[in-house]
């Protein structure tokens, strides 16, 4: 699985991505943040709905995370406790269906760039890669 390049996709809160954004894919990648991660902001990760973390899968997904803001500073009030919950439920799903769970993660973090968002990012990378192409990607893919 050595040539294997994860597809990772991130779901951040908008507080806890603006100021990572500001420096672009390129200003990331320079501090370390995986190729293999994309990032797609959020208004609030509370709004995240379970079928559009399913359909990044779906689409080809390798690996999910979720970055809200942390459990008890959420921006949204209980925004990130409700993306937590809903992560938890796919994981359970994903076990239920024979699929690592490990696939989808939730990370609090503060707001702003911290190097807690390029850590979290290359934990997925190593996870990921470790655990090798999702099986519910099918043949297309």
């Amino acid at each position: 699985m050595s040539d294997f390049t994860p597809n990772i996709q991130a779901f951040c809160c908008h507080y806890t991505s603006q100021q990572t954004c500001v420096e672009g894919k390129a200003g990331l990648q320079a501090d370390g943040f995986p190729a293999t991660v994309t990032l797609n902001r959020a208004v609030c990760t509370g709004k995240l709905q379970v079928s559009s973390l399913l359909k990044a899968f779906e689409d080809g997904a390798d690996g999910v995370y979720v970055v809200g803001c942390p459990e008890d500073k959420c921006h949204n009030l209980m925004g990130s406790q409700r993306a937590a919950k809903r992560v938890a439920a796919i994981k359970k799903a994903l076990a239920e269906l024979g699929v690592e769970p490990e696939r989808i993660e939730m990370f609090h973090l503060e707001r702003g760039f911290h190097p807690e968002l390029v850590a979290v990012a290359r934990e997925m990378d190593k996870r990921i890669r470790a655990l090798g192409p999702s099986p519910l990607k099918g043949e297309s893919k």
